[in-house]
């Protein structure tokens, strides 16, 4: 994964992070930061896939910095492969410090792979051109 300036893709997720979702060391848990990096994917995932979707497969995640409580975790999702059943997208994880802050700061990356699932939740064919 190359690194940028600017994030790739489009944005998925905003949120703030509290005190709830704090490690030992009271910076948050990496356990937190990836939920809220596979909630980014599998929500943009499911908007192309035009329908339900499952996690299969984290791929070459890279923590670059903490997350500390009071920051806004904004996580941006870009598609990197279309399968015909399965999506991966490159997730990168960017904070604006203490939610007054102009700079936005990555502090991880990694590859998501998804799987679109019919209604009988087997595996079926992702269409091949997004729906307007």
């Amino acid at each position: 994964m190359v690194d940028t300036d600017e994030p790739r893709g489009q944005l998925a997720i905003r949120t703030a992070a509290m005190p709830a979702d704090t490690n030992a060391s009271g910076d948050i848990f990496g356990g937190w930061l990836l939920a809220q990096m596979d909630i980014a994917g599998g929500i943009t995932a499911m908007a192309r896939a035009e329908g339900r979707v499952v996690t299969v497969a984290v791929e070459a995640m890279k923590f670059h910095l903490p997350v500390r409580v009071g920051d806004v975790l904004c996580a941006y999702a870009d598609l990197v492969r279309v399968g015909t059943t399965s999506l991966t997208y490159r997730v990168e994880a960017w904070v604006l410090r203490r939610a007054h802050a102009k700079q936005r700061e990555k502090v991880t990356e990694g590859l998501f792979t998804y799987v679109a699932l019919d209604e009988n939740a087997r595996p079926r064919p992702v269409p091949k051109e997004p729906a307007d």
